[in-house]
């Protein structure tokens, strides 16, 4: 065990409530997406969503999911994690898979403010559902560690 390791409790709480943020956001956003695709651009609805997707990001996606990963790598480093058992390997991949997605989103979203997206609402609706089922995935290999 580390010196980290008596800060456990406290940094799996903040690593927590950094996913809850982060999830919250990454839900979130599509969602924005799919009624700004309505919007004709340059409409003040158009313009609306640009501000509220960029204050989305900003403040709160993109800190959380850097907190996610600094909260996330120091518990990584309190030599708890038993790395002979094969979920978080596979954990791991999915909150990189799950970073992935991120920035296709902060791309997106440029894409947006740039008026030149070039999606549609129906793919914005599908990519909404990628991070609850990363997310499921994640929290069930996490709690269960099924191998």
């Amino acid at each position: 065990m580390t010196a980290l390791a008596s800060f456990y409790p406290w940094l799996k709480a903040f690593h927590i409530i950094s996913i809850v943020a982060w999830m919250a956001g990454m839900f979130y956003l599509p969602r924005l997406f799919v009624y700004h695709c309505a919007a004709p651009a340059g409409s003040a609805q158009s313009e609306t969503f640009k501000v509220m997707e960029r204050r989305l990001l900003r403040a709160i996606i993109n800190p959380a999911m850097i907190a996610t990963w600094l909260f996330g790598l120091a518990l990584l480093g309190t030599g708890v994690i038993d790395w002979s058992m094969g979920f978080m390997y596979v954990k791991l991949a999915l909150v990189l898979v799950m970073s992935g997605i991120h920035g296709m989103l902060a791309r997106d979203r440029r894409a947006f403010a740039e008026d030149r997206n070039r999606h549609s609402a129906r793919y914005y609706r599908t990519l909404n559902e990628v991070p609850t089922v990363l997310l499921v995935a994640i929290v069930i290999l996490i709690v269960v560690k099924p191998f």
